[in-house]
């Protein structure tokens, strides 16, 4: 669980200064005192702002999700009231799409966008899927247009007109009526269900003569205007991100939405394509076909040794220790609630050198008693008793140098947590297979050694024997470990000494140190920044010119490119700066095809760098929990107004700074704001305040909303504006 909880606040048209003051430092005050907070931040931006609330690692998510659902309800009401509904939503890795599904062809747009919503409804439907959020799709909008001549000419004024609209399109509950008879509820049906009932929609009557809506407006179904957009291969797409849910198999859902996608797309049109991208499951079935090979490699090298060490009879017996370690491993943190993931898999590769180890001294003892005539039976219990403590206390140094990664603080500690839990339930396990069951399994199928075959030497019979007996490498061995027995203080010494020798050397001439291993990523984004006044159709087009620099190049399976403020890829960091306009996802062939990803990125860069105005970063998919930049630099203040000067300051001297890439900054970008001020006294001369003027300003820039209604062809409701 990553322990961040965003609260997404949504109001039409707000400016970022004004979105702090009325929207955030509101719901700060009841946030803020949430128990187990290690970090608030806001931030305010056009028509909203959003309040990302990070905890301590290994925090309860679900009661943290309570408190703050709990204080955003409290905190409601010091809200503006156009404010939409806050929304609370806990960050986690399941909620990145595991699969994004593109669909495209030379058809309307309402037709791609109608068969986008039905595979979109038919996904969300099964239990694996989360959500499948649609991007490159506008939103269905009822737009009025009202001729300020005709309101004129019936003498109607816009305030009356919007009045009207919303009156009338509401479903009255007028209770029940009792007659003595019966008792019958009655409603007063109004909600609007076409353009035609919005059109018939009576505005003023005079005598005999009814001014209807149609009248002095006109009135389409149409798409609120474009904001963002969605490509795939440089083709215009409506696009399916897909995100499955906690605990799911991706492998499993992956294969599930492919076939949901088949049988809904039976009776759609030829022309219409399905392109899947971003499918996870084929890089995770690599990784897990790469793992268990690895296992099994590990386990043949060791028993390849064992074979060699003990011969075939007791290497047999000592092989069964490796999978009875690993069930009883994995078992155990199954009855502990932990899944089996990628670092329970390396752990285990890890293990497997480790658990023979008491089996191999069990099993080593017993034969040599068996070979000097003992019992099997008796042979394995004095193996098992005389042998106890010592394996119990090498298990137990093994355990114990595992032990501290389980305080592993942060983040990353939450990460890594199942590399030591995974080998203390493993080396664990093997100290009962080789303490209990191997003895237990021994002693039935070893067979007495007859009188003949029986070994009676010194070394069997009284477990002394001369070192000046033996031959080979066993002879210097022995050597070696007499003269160490005989300068204790002088082995200690020189071991301490080897220590800080080791630590000197690599202080000086290592090769650097990486906590997740710099590896060919198998995606990649270029994110694309630029400043200005700029409408969406221009970032669009920047975006397409940087995409037509890569769509050339033959190293990808898949270029997925959006465009619009803040479109970028969940993946890749949620702490997006104010003046990205566009990301493109690039999915790379295999890596052997292809240049590495660090050459593609500077090819990339310098086929774009005559492209004016804007700003490239080429980011590659990383390892591990997400981290955000190498550096950050955070400034706060009780004087907000000093604020952007003093981080301007900080910014200029950062961009000074040789040897830095892909920096970023919140700062305001400069720009263009028109500001009508109003002069209250003579606005109340014409009978008019402020909220007044600044609806009518709204008729002309986003429209202004009067109303919602949900028509048959629709699953969402479709807001009626008026411009």
């Amino acid at each position: 669980d990553i322990p961040i909880i965003y609260v997404s606040l949504h109001h039409e048209g707000i400016q970022p200064e004004d979105a702090e003051r009325l929207l955030l430092r509101p719901l700060e005050k009841h946030l803020k005192s949430i128990e187990g907070i290690k970090e608030m931040k806001s931030f305010g931006f056009q028509n909203g702002g959003n309040i990302m609330l990070e905890f301590d690692a290994g925090f309860d998510a679900k009661k943290a999700l309570d408190d703050v659902r709990e204080k955003v309800d409290t905190g409601k009401k010091d809200l503006p009231e156009e404010t939409d509904e806050p929304t609370v939503q806990e960050v986690n890795f399941s909620l990145f799409p595991v699969i994004v599904i593109t669909l495209s062809g030379d058809l309307p747009e309402r037709t791609l966008a109608n068969h986008a919503e039905q595979l979109r409804d038919a996904l969300e439907e099964h239990p694996n899927v989360l959500e499948a959020r649609l991007t490159g799709k506008r939103e269905d909008l009822v737009e009025i247009i009202i001729d300020p001549l005709l309101l004129e000419s019936y003498s109607l004024n816009a305030d009356s007109v919007l009045s009207i609209v919303s009156r009338n399109n509401k479903l009255v509950a007028a209770g029940a009526m009792d007659t003595g008879k019966g008792r019958f509820n009655i409603k007063v049906p109004g909600l609007f269900e076409s353009v035609r009932d919005i059109l018939e929609t009576p505005l003023k009557v005079d005598g005999d003569t009814t001014i209807l809506f149609k009248d002095v407006a006109t009135i389409k179904r149409t798409y609120k205007d474009a904001t963002k957009f969605a490509s795939l291969n440089g083709a215009p797409a409506i696009g399916l991100e897909v995100s499955k849910r906690t605990g799911k198999n991706v492998i499993e859902t992956i294969e599930t939405i492919k076939k949901i996608t088949k049988e809904q797309s039976t009776d759609w049109p030829k022309n219409l394509k399905i392109d899947f991208s971003q499918d996870n499951s084929d890089q995770i079935k690599i990784m897990l076909d790469d793992l268990q090979n690895n296992i099994i490699s590990a386990v043949l090298l060791v028993m390849i040794v064992v074979i060699g060490a003990l011969g075939i009879k007791s290497a047999g017996l000592v092989g069964l220790a490796i999978p009875g370690s690993f069930l009883l491993g994995i078992m155990s943190l199954w009855m502990a609630g932990f899944t089996v993931n990628t670092v329970v898999l390396f752990s285990l590769i890890m293990a497997v050198g480790m658990l023979v180890d008491g089996a191999i001294v069990v099993s080593e003892y017993a034969e040599r008693k068996t070979h000097a005539g003992m019992e099997p039976s008796v042979a394995y219990r004095l193996a098992a008793t005389r042998m106890a403590w010592p394996i119990i206390a090498s298990t137990a140094t093994t355990l114990a140098a595992f032990l501290p990664l389980l305080f592993w603080p942060g983040l990353v500690g939450e990460f890594m947590k199942f590399l030591p839990l995974t080998l203390i339930a493993t080396l664990s396990a093997s100290l009962l297979m080789a303490l209990v069951f191997i003895p237990t399994v021994g002693s039935h199928l070893a067979r007495k050694v007859s009188e003949d075959e029986q070994i009676h030497d010194e070394l069997s019979s009284n477990d002394v024997f001369d070192p000046s007996q033996v031959t080979g490498f066993t002879q210097w061995y022995v050597k070696v470990l007499d003269m160490a027995l005989r300068r204790p203080i002088t082995v200690m010494l020189g071991a301490f000494a080897t220590l800080i020798t080791i630590v000197i050397l690599f202080v000086n001439f290592n090769h650097g140190i990486e906590f997740f291993p710099n590896i060919e990523p198998d995606q990649a984004a270029i994110q694309i920044f630029a400043r200005g006044n700029l409408s969406a159709e221009e970032e669009h087009k920047l975006v397409k010119d940087v995409e037509k620099q890569i769509l050339p190049l033959k190293y990808f399976k898949s270029i997925y490119t959006t465009s619009g403020g803040g479109a970028s890829s969940g993946e890749f960091g949620e702490d997006t700066a104010e003046d990205l306009i566009g990301s493109i996802l690039l999915e790379f062939k295999d890596w052997q095809k292809r240049p590495k990803a660090n050459q593609i990125g500077e090819e990339i860069l310098e086929r774009t760098k005559h492209l004016v105005g804007i700003k490239l970063e080429f980011q590659k998919e990383k390892s591990g929990p997400p981290t955000g930049k190498d550096v950050q630099v955070q400034m706060k203040s009780i004087f907000p107004a000093k604020l952007n000067a003093s981080a301007q300051k900080v910014w200029d001297h950062i961009q000074s700074m040789e040897g830095l890439r892909n920096v970023e900054s919140d700062l305001p970008i400069p720009g263009i704001e028109w500001k009508v001020e109003v002069d209250r006294a003579q606005a109340a001369k014409f009978g008019l305040d402020l909220s007044a003027v600044g609806q009518y300003v709204r008729l002309v820039t986003n429209g202004l909303k009067v109303s919602e209604y949900r028509p048959d062809d629709s699953t969402d409701e479709v807001e009626i504006r008026v411009r």
